[in-house]
């Protein structure tokens, strides 16, 4: 493919309507967002693309009431079931918190996945902070930063027990002789930890992957040290090119120490193109969009994931430096904040430029194909990332664009497959199939 042997890889991060905040409001039905044959359609042309995968975040709560349009409503895996139905190749990755689910249910649904898709499922794990998500699930107080990533450090410990309590060639199936399976290929997992007791064994056979492949998104120094140990993929937000090339060294130097192969942890910032034939023409569809911007929603909530009061945030403004909070000390999204806070730093901006440039913490590109796949090209190949996780201003037509366009550019340059080689999501990723902790 290239040079250092490296394949590219990329993913569609599916935001309901889109990426940018007026989206909704310039697609030809507002409420596709609740309708399978929409979220087929980006599928289908994501494995058109041939892309690695899907994905799907989630809120479970609405970020704000009574009236504003819900994000992310359906629930990860009843749609990633159904999409399963339609796509042959395509990875799918659902969101799941730690923070509100148990272990057991977890590794059940997801498993499952991995076997109605025959190999493609990946689990997003991540540690909710939301007041909001919390009230919903009876948590009267949002544990702290570090309290919940000890509660994930467990939870994802014992989900990768359940998914090895069953080998490989557990089933042995043999009808005449009566015997289903090799009890001593099957065992409890007999866990006792702080926050979790499990016995054991998963009632789900190992799936087509060994496990589902896990996807971690931490920023902060606990979210690195759990995402070099745990993570087979890890999305971030990275914004200017010097800190990409750094986070990237730095994970994969983590991953060495806990005795991984540094390969086998797949770095995907968040990218946002918004593409046109021509750079004018490009511009000129942001503009398009930019003009939908719903200033009064977006500024207090960029406050509030910069831990500031809207009351000091001003649109013409530069961000009031001298008031954010080390990020050590930021309850909220740690690589969010970072990633916000270089960029408006790095380019100077004002808090609407910020707004209308920074695509929710992502990197936002604005051009032609050619410069979008430039742009994506210096990245890689400087190891600022192994790929990334794709946003797109409005679906369909912001990925439509990008796999009639990019796509072919990027396969022109050898930087991207022309078809897929293998069904599983894992073989997409050039990842191992994971050996199972209890094997003798």
């Amino acid at each position: 493919m290239t040079s250092d042997d490296r394949e590219l890889h990329l993913n569609v991060n599916i935001l309901d309507a889109g990426k940018h905040p007026g989206a909704w409001r310039f697609q030809d039905d507002p409420r596709s967002f609740l309708d399978i044959d929409y979220f087929t359609e980006i599928a289908r042309l994501a494995e058109q693309g041939t892309f690695d995968a899907v994905f799907l975040s989630d809120g479970v709560a609405l970020i704000s009431e009574p009236a504003e349009k819900p994000w992310q409503a359906l629930e990860p895996t009843v749609l990633l079931a159904a999409l399963a139905r339609t796509t042959e190749h395509v990875g799918l990755i659902g969101t799941a918190s730690t923070t509100f689910n148990d272990p057991f249910n977890l590794a059940r649904r997801f498993s499952s996945l991995d076997h109605l898709s025959r190999g493609r499922a990946a689990l997003n794990v991540v540690t909710s902070y939301s007041p909001r998500a919390a009230a919903n699930f009876g948590v009267h107080e949002v544990p702290d930063h570090e309290a919940r990533y000890d509660r994930a450090e467990e939870f994802v410990d014992v989900l990768t027990k359940l998914w090895d309590s069953w080998d490989d060639d557990a089933i042995i199936a043999d009808q005449e002789a009566d015997v289903f399976a090799d009890a001593a290929r099957l065992r409890p997992i007999h866990h006792e930890g702080e926050h979790f007791s499990v016995r054991g064994p998963l009632n789900v056979p190992r799936s087509p992957q060994g496990r589902p492949v896990l996807v971690q998104a931490g920023s902060s120094e606990t979210g690195k040290r759990f995402a070099a140990r745990i993570a087979d993929v890890v999305f971030t937000a990275q914004t200017t090119h010097r800190e990409a090339v750094d986070f990237y060294a730095d994970l994969k130097h983590r991953a060495r120490l806990f005795g991984r192969e540094p390969a086998a942890l797949v770095i995907l910032p968040g990218l946002f193109p918004i593409i046109g034939s021509t750079e004018a023409e490009a511009f000129a569809r942001k503009a398009e969009l930019d003009a939908l911007f719903p200033y009064d929603l977006e500024l207090p909530r960029l406050a509030a994931q910069l831990g500031l009061d809207p009351a000091d945030v001003h649109l013409d403004r530069e961000l009031p430096y001298d008031l954010l909070a080390d990020v050590g000390q930021f309850a909220g999204s740690r690589g969010f904040f970072e990633a916000t806070v270089n960029l408006a730093r790095d380019r100077g901006y004002t808090v609407r430029e910020l707004l209308l440039s920074n695509g929710g913490g992502h990197r936002q590109v604005v051009g032609s194909p050619e410069q979008i796949v430039d742009s994506i090209e210096h990245w890689f190949r400087s190891r600022a990332a192994d790929g990334f996780n794709l946003n797109f201003d409005v679906f369909p037509s912001g990925l439509e664009a990008f796999v009639e366009h990019v796509t072919p550019e990027l396969r022109r340059r050898g930087l991207f497959r022309s078809e897929y080689t293998g069904n599983t999501l894992r073989h997409h990723l050039g990842l191992p199939h994971p050996a199972n902790q209890y094997a003798k």
